[in-house]
């Protein structure tokens, strides 16, 4: 029988110290803000407004008919694999061997935590520019790292620099976490912005992990992967995956590539954790990858229009707003309106209906800025950014 002081026990006290301490996401706090409210525009999902392609979807159901339903290899099929290396390679100039440095996995996300808890021992430094993907510090935390920020700014188009990167170096510094195309700011890095840094990793022997889903949506100029500089390809794990590029988010389809050594480790946690990706996703993917390119580049155009359409709409209405040059996210400035990035956010959602994600919960340098994806018709940005202007408006008076 429980005894009383039992019963009144919060279970809370059972859980993980490291998990208690991690913050609920900022980004989920807004949707479920939104969620049920009617007439909002919702300009804060991180997702294509396009459906995945017919042709993906149809190989998908092909394969349910022919029975394609059991468990496929820990590390992916094959045809995939190679067809992975293949495109890594014709795209962006890295080669990687499918049998043994290709692994498959439940979206990025999942490549991301297998390479984080494959490297880190407790108290590594994990070197992280922000403002950033929410989820690199938490799973930095719960695997016994300890996150170390790295602020970039507008100024430099959210780049990080071989300056701010020496600065937060350590003798505990182990891994050093790339999201580029960035996740919120758009900004992107040239082959000239990442030989510094190439140099300060290679002379602190430094792990790379390069979050790369945004890879195929840039507009100006085409991406680099850091896996492709000099001496940086067994250093670097490349995180990538169908979500993006392909619409394929609720798929769940990613992969991770890297030093056979690396790769191996990561596999293990993969084989006890998910055994393996989805099969038919598999297929969907491998679809995606063989004959998905024409609605790739389709959907890119598209981001293209809409990205100079929310620059330009916002920079109207007195928002500084600095140049996105990949995936599909503005980070306009609201500092010249007096309110912090949470509290813009929250009654631009209360008063005027519009769901846009606060700077802050990004990390060092975000706040000030607010993240509006501009994955969603060109009808509702134009009323999501009157709205916000309408807003504006309002507090000067």
């Amino acid at each position: 029988m429980i005894k009383n002081e039992e019963k009144n026990k919060s279970m809370s006290s059972y859980l993980a110290p490291a998990v208690r301490a991690i913050p609920p996401s900022g980004i989920r706090k807004f949707f479920d803000l939104a969620a049920g409210s009617k007439d909002i525009i919702t300009l804060g999902v991180g997702e294509p407004d396009f459906c995945t392609p017919w042709h993906v979807r149809e190989a998908c159901v092909y394969s349910l008919e022919r029975g394609k339903t059991k468990y496929t290899s820990n590390a992916g099929i094959p045809e995939l694999r190679e067809a992975i290396g293949q495109y890594l390679h014709d795209e962006f100039h890295v080669t990687y061997n499918p049998a043994d440095e290709i692994l498959v996995t439940i979206g990025g996300s999942e490549a991301i935590d297998l390479a984080l808890r494959a490297l880190i021992s407790p108290g590594d430094e994990i070197l992280i520019p922000e403002p950033c993907y929410i989820t690199y510090s938490p799973i930095t935390s719960i695997s016994g790292g300890v996150p170390v920020g790295i602020e970039t700014f507008a100024k430099n188009d959210f780049k990080l620099t071989a300056e701010s990167l020496k600065a937060k170096l350590s003798p505990r510094s182990k891994v050093l976490v790339l999201c580029y195309p960035s996740n919120p700011t758009g900004g992107i890095m040239t082959y000239e912005d990442w030989l510094p840094i190439a140099k300060i990793v290679e002379e602190n022997d430094l792990i790379v992990i390069s979050d790369e889903i945004y890879a195929e949506l840039t507009y100006d100029q085409k991406h680099v992967s850091f896996a492709s500089l000099p001496g940086m390809r067994d250093r670097t794990i490349l995180v990538s995956g169908f979500s993006k590029a392909f619409a394929m988010t609720g798929w769940r389809m990613g992969y991770a590539c890297g030093h056979p050594e690396i790769i191996s480790a990561m596999l293990k946690i993969h084989q006890y954790t998910v055994m393996c990706a989805p099969t038919m996703g598999q297929v969907a993917a491998l679809e995606a990858l063989t004959n998905g390119m024409d609605e790739k580049d389709r959907m890119v155009e598209s981001y293209n229009q809409r990205r100079r359409l929310v620059v330009k709409r916002f920079r109207e209405i007195g928002l500084e707003c600095h140049e996105p040059q990949g995936a599909f996210y503005a980070f306009p400035s609201i500092q010249s309106t007096g309110l912090n990035s949470q509290e813009f956010a929250t009654r631009l959602l209360m008063e005027h209906k519009v769901a846009a994600v606060p700077g802050d919960v990004f990390g060092l340098g975000g706040e000030g800025f607010i993240r509006c994806s501009y994955a969603t018709s060109v009808a509702q940005l134009n009323e999501a950014i009157d709205r916000i202007g309408n807003f504006i408006e309002k507090l000067k008076k």
